[in-house]
């Protein structure tokens, strides 16, 4: 198989390190290790014998994970070196060359492009700035019409236009896949700041695939621990794969996801804390700035700010980041100009300073 270049993760790799302002990072400000083990009340993680551990993950962790969701038993999910991984296992076990499979833009280049290398024809429909960011249900129709579609790649909330996905949306979605019995798989990786609204899709629907890590609104990335929530037969077909590439998450990390799940009110409360303090300063940047607009999203931690000079996004970002450390992910990344990345993620008093240097150097 042969990948293209991951435009998002490279830019990140390459300039992130030099950010002074970064406002573009997907990932609450995250946690220090002292910080995870304050939590250990119980000092559990000192007893844990590094073996493999259980294969498909702990089943005290798996038991937490249960909790975020409404239907299913510890024999619906399986653990995976995060949210990313997780995806790649899905696609490469239920996908096949020739399949066709729909996905919309703009999104995550993994939906895309991991398709594309299996031998996926890959359809895409476009989320529209003008209605919120939204989908077209008649484009969604018509594809379906022409099509037999095997799998929909989804990004709830996403990144990076922040586009919702409710209840009311998946059910239309759903009465539509039903007669094709096509796979959903949704990134919910930004999905929980409200559980009791935030609906998932391996809740309403047979073949609806979820998946998500402790990475982004836990604000624990470097834990590297995710996972897939999905009927049994799906499950197991992933561990099928599971045995070539991973083996398992091991009981050190799944045991430090059990310490930040059992204490995920806190770890809730923390990122909800520094998400709306940072949406309140975006806001009102926004609404005193009229060369930016941004449709601000409901939940998760993304948003896509759109900007009215001619520059593009990539010399912009170059500009920013050279000028000032100001850092973010270009509208080039996702294929969409004149956007940058801005999420709601680092000290407001960053975000602030940040904003500042942007309305000044732009």
């Amino acid at each position: 198989m042969k990948f293209n270049e991951f435009k998002t993760e490279q830019w990140m790799t390459k300039y992130e390190n030099e950010a002074i302002y970064n406002l573009t990072d997907t990932c609450v400000y995250p946690l220090t290790y002292k910080q995870l083990l304050s939590l250990d009340k119980d000092n559990t993680i000192n007893d844990k014998v590094l073996s493999y551990g259980e294969i498909s993950g702990d089943n005290k962790l798996k038991k937490e994970i249960l909790k975020l969701y409404k239907t299913g038993s510890i024999e619906n999910i399986i653990t995976s070196i995060g949210c990313l991984k997780a995806n790649e296992s899905i696609m490469m076990s239920l996908l096949s060359k020739g399949d066709t499979v729909l996905t919309f833009v703009p999104s995550y280049q993994q939906f895309l492009d991991i398709p594309k290398a299996i031998g996926c024809k890959v359809l895409t429909l476009e989320y529209y700035e003008n209605n919120n960011w939204l989908p077209d249900f008649n484009e969604i129709k018509d594809i379906f019409s022409k099509h037999k579609i095997k799998m929909i790649i989804i990004n709830s909330p996403n990144n990076p236009t922040g586009t919702y996905w409710n209840i009311e949306m998946f059910n239309k979605l759903i009465k539509i896949c039903v007669k094709q019995k096509t796979y959903i798989l949704n990134d919910e990786v930004y999905r929980g700041l409200n559980v009791t609204k935030e609906v998932s899709i391996s809740d309403i629907y047979e073949y609806g695939i979820s998946t998500s890590s402790l990475s982004k609104i836990y604000a624990l990335p470097g834990l590297r621990l995710g996972w897939i929530k999905a009927s049994k037969n799906i499950i197991d077909k992933l561990l099928i794969l599971r045995d070539y590439s991973f083996i398992s998450t091991g009981p050190l990390i799944d045991n430090l996801g059990l310490i930040a799940l059992k204490n995920k009110k806190y770890l809730l409360n923390r990122s909800k804390k520094i998400i709306n303090e940072n949406k309140k300063i975006v806001k009102q940047f926004v609404k005193e700035n009229k060369q930016f607009e941004l449709v601000m999203p409901e939940y998760g931690t993304v948003s896509f700010l759109s900007y009215n000079t001619k520059e593009k996004s990539k010399n912009l970002c170059l500009r920013l980041l050279k000028e000032s450390g100001l850092f973010f992910v270009p509208g080039y990344c996702f294929d969409y100009e004149y956007h940058l990345r801005l999420t709601f993620t680092n000290d407001p008093e960053i975000t602030k300073k940040g904003l500042y240097l942007l309305k000044e150097l732009m």
